[in-house]
């Protein structure tokens, strides 16, 4: 009967993966659930976590799959400083180990995976900063996809980081308030660029993104997906609904557009006329045929209006 649910979970899979019309370019993931995986084998928390980097390696690797280009894993937040030591010093153990791992691994060399962390390291034990410089250097000259890896991390105390560093540098006459902009902002945030999140992933059962890149997430709008899977149990076929969400978002979001612009176009003249149709051919070619379809409806309608 087991071997039945997997041949029926690949072959679905492979139908989902058939139906991709693109992926996203960025998605971050709150790996939640290990503890309560752990608790339901009734094994111990450092197990549901050692179960949980099993899975990253999967997603990193269906990442690499599909063309995915930026992938944030939502490690070690600071709210986890409060966990009891023993676990926190199982977890620190285990990432400690794993980023070593990976930054010796030949499947990420192979794949060009530059690997990096993001949030609050300076509070985090010698030896798994340690580790984190070894994977940075190890790994610091690709750029075919990025590995980042928020350890220490919450959003709020982030932006309020970028704000304090922006502030001083207003005090000090470094920087002029009006030259305060979206990238003076991003400029601080990290030490590299990160681009605007697509997917949201949250596993576990909870449907919130508790904080997680506000900045990168929140400001791009993106698509979110929550399932009931604990993080040992996500599949390839969970990642590829995600994606499904994904597509379904970008659809609407070119479906209003394109709404958007006949109704604009209906009180225009008839040379803004013109460069309207322009902008719409632009979304013709992205869309799935089904939305070319109802596009060339909105572009007939749009030179009915023309003349």
């Amino acid at each position: 009967m087991e071997r039945l649910r997997s041949w029926t979970r690949r072959l679905y899979a492979r139908l989902l993966e058939s139906e991709l019309s693109g992926v996203p370019s960025h998605v971050a993931v709150i790996q939640d659930g290990n503890r309560r995986y752990a608790s339901k084998q009734g094994a111990d928390p450092s197990d549901g976590h050692r179960a949980g980097a099993e899975t990253t390696e999967n997603v990193l690797e269906w990442c690499d799959e599909l063309g995915v280009e930026e992938l944030t894993l939502y490690a070690f937040s600071t709210e986890n400083f409060d966990r009891p030591e023993a676990e926190r010093e199982a977890l620190f153990d285990l990432l400690e180990s794993k980023l070593t791992e990976f930054a010796d691994a030949d499947r990420v060399h192979e794949s060009e995976v530059c690997i990096r962390a993001i949030g609050e390291t300076h509070r985090l034990p010698p030896r798994v900063k340690e580790a984190i410089d070894y994977a940075e250097r190890r790994t610091a000259g690709y750029d075919r996809l990025h590995l980042n890896i928020a350890l220490a991390y919450g959003g709020r105390a982030e932006l309020l980081s970028a704000v304090r560093d922006v502030g001083r540098e207003v005090e000090s006459g470094e920087l002029a308030p009006a030259d305060i902009d979206v990238e003076t902002v991003e400029d601080r945030l990290y030490d590299g660029p990160v681009r605007d999140v697509d997917l949201i992933i949250r596993t576990g059962g909870d449907e919130r993104t508790s904080n997680f890149l506000p900045w990168h997430a929140n400001g791009n709008e993106a698509a979110a997906y929550f399932c009931t899977p604990y993080w040992p149990e996500f599949r390839k076929v969970d990642f590829l609904r995600s994606i499904r969400t994904y597509q379904s978002r970008e659809e609407s979001w070119r479906r209003t557009r394109a709404r958007r612009a006949l109704a604009l176009v209906r009180v225009l003249g008839e040379t803004e006329v013109t460069e309207a149709r322009r902008v719409l051919s632009r979304f013709n070619d992205a869309l799935p045929r089904g939305e070319r379809e109802a596009l060339e409806e909105t572009d007939a309608e749009i030179e009915s209006t023309a003349d």
